[in-house]
């Protein structure tokens, strides 16, 4: 994979805490029901996405951890919310430099975040599933070996390649592999940085891997950074 500069870099400072919807993780992991409903699914860096909300109202056991959820769960949610307008305004600024034809436009990907926010805030907040979500952070996930059959791990891993150096993403990615099952999969996207430039170490990094598990590059379904991305697959080996 080779990116070249085409856009100004995104303003982030710190990592973000977004809230994507279950359609959009759908499309950018390539999850169909089958792979969803082997179960059980980890959420990593998840955010307020509804995600974990959604599967669990399916019957799929699932969970999220982030750093994000330590806290009261009403100023959580309050904080979710105000990520929403930080972020909706970084994207209209930048609207010309995005790909709109899953969105359609920065006001229906608004929408679409408000909507999966609100699902994630009943969720949270609820006493009985609020259980869902960890506040933990990589390296180190509070799990034991062999728990997972899919982990899936948006917007987190690569894209803040200028604070988080290869090291720190050798470790997560072994962290991720370990409570995975045997032939459990990972799924990572994107494969950018915040410059939407492919990671100086990524394609070493993912050499050192093939010991461990099975690499694959698949096409999302979830066209929207400046620069194209592909889908970085992992199954580890049995």
């Amino acid at each position: 994979m080779e990116n070249k500069f085409v856009a100004p870099a995104y303003p982030q400072t710190g990592v973000a805490s977004t809230c994507r919807s279950f359609d959009e993780y759908r499309a950018m992991f390539r999850l169909e029901d089958e792979i969803l409903r082997r179960g059980p699914v980890l959420d990593v860096a998840g955010g307020a996405s509804s995600f974990t909300a959604q599967l669990d109202a399916m019957g799929i056991p699932a969970v999220a951890v982030d750093p994000f959820y330590d806290g009261l769960s009403e100023q959580v949610i309050a904080d979710g919310y105000k990520e929403i307008e930080v972020s909706s305004a970084k994207i209209a600024a930048m609207a010309n430099s995005y790909d709109w034809s899953f969105y359609g436009s920065p006001e229906n990907h608004r929408r679409i975040r408000e909507s999966s926010m609100d699902l994630f805030a009943e969720h949270f907040r609820n006493e009985t599933t609020r259980s869902r979500y960890y506040a933990a952070s990589l390296p180190n996930l509070p799990f034991e070996d062999d728990t997972f059959q899919l982990a899936v791990c948006s917007h987190f891993l690569f894209l803040y390649s200028d604070a988080f150096d290869k090291r720190f993403h050798a470790a997560a990615i072994a962290e991720l592999l370990r409570v995975l099952r045997p032939g459990g999969e990972l799924r990572i996207y994107p494969l950018i940085t915040l410059k939407w430039e492919e990671p100086s170490f990524l394609n070493e990094l993912l050499e050192e891997l093939k010991g461990v598990a099975q690499v694959e590059f698949l096409t999302s379904y979830l066209p929207f950074t400046p620069a194209k991305s592909p889908l970085l697959r992992l199954e580890k080996s049995i």
